[in-house]
C-alpha cells in the first residue's frame, strides 16, 4: 500500500491593520501583480492599504520638499495604489520607547504607524526614525477583500518593519513569501512568467 502523500494547505489569515496582503500568482490585475500591500485600516466598512514595493522615479523632494529629509532611501514616492493617486499617505517608524506617541502619528504595529502629512514637518519629522511616502492607495469596499482572499487572490501574513522600509523593494514579494512556513515559501520561487518554469 502506498504511503499517503503529505499535502500542504494554505490557511488564510484574517486581514487586519498592520498585516500584509501578498498577491498570489493567480492575481492577474496588473495594478496588483506581485505586490505587497500594508493594510492601514480594515473594518466592516472596507479596507485601505498601500503597496509597499513599487517605487516611482519621482523624488519626494520635488513634491513634498519639507518631508524629504526624513524619507528612507530610496528617497522617492512609492505607488501606493490605483486610488486617488494625487493624494499622499505616509508610513513612519518612531524610535522605540515607552513615551507618548508623537502628534500626528497612529500606531499600526510595533513602532510603525501612519503619520498625518498635514502635521507641520518641523513638529513631527524629528520624532520619526524612518519614513516612506505613498502616492495613492489601494481600497476595497465592505466584504470585497474577503471575497478576493477566498478566491485565492491574496495571502495575508504578518508584517515586519523591514518590509515597509527595506532598500530593495523589487525583491520584497519573494522575501516575504520565503519567510512563511510550508507552501508559501515554495511560491516565492515561482517566476513571473510561468512558461519559464
Amino acid at each position: 500500500m502506498d504511503e499517503p502523500v503529505e499535502r500542504f494547505t494554505i490557511t488564510p489569515e484574517e486581514p487586519a491593520a498592520g498585516r500584509l496582503l501578498v498577491a498570489t500568482p493567480a492575481l492577474a490585475d496588473p495594478n496588483f501583480s506581485h505586490t505587497v500591500v500594508l493594510l492601514l485600516d480594515h473594518d466592516d466598512d472596507g479596507t485601505l492599504g498601500v503597496v509597499v514595493n513599487r517605487p516611482t522615479s519621482v523624488a519626494v523632494a520635488s513634491v513634498l520638499p519639507d518631508w524629504a529629509v526624513a524619507v528612507e532611501p530610496p528617497e522617492v514616492l512609492f505607488e501606493g495604489g490605483p486610488v486617488n493617486t494625487d493624494a499622499a499617505l505616509a508610513v513612519a517608524a518612531v524610535p522605540s520607547g515607552d513615551g507618548p506617541e508623537p502628534l500626528g502619528f497612529r500606531r499600526l504595529f510595533g513602532a510603525t504607524g501612519i503619520i498625518d502629512l498635514d502635521t507641520p514637518p518641523e513638529v513631527l519629522a524629528p520624532a520619526v526614525a524612518r519614513l516612506r511616502i505613498f502616492a495613492g492607495y489601494a481600497g476595497w469596499g465592505s466584504g470585497q477583500l474577503e471575497a478576493e482572499i477566498a478566491e485565492g487572490s491574496w495571502y495575508v501574513v504578518d508584517s515586519a518593519v523591514h518590509d515597509v522600509f527595506g532598500h530593495d523593494p523589487a525583491r520584497l514579494w519573494s522575501a516575504v513569501l520565503r519567510r512563511q512556513p510550508g507552501e508559501l515559501a515554495w511560491v516565492s520561487t515561482r517566476p513571473v512568467d510561468p512558461t519559464l518554469n
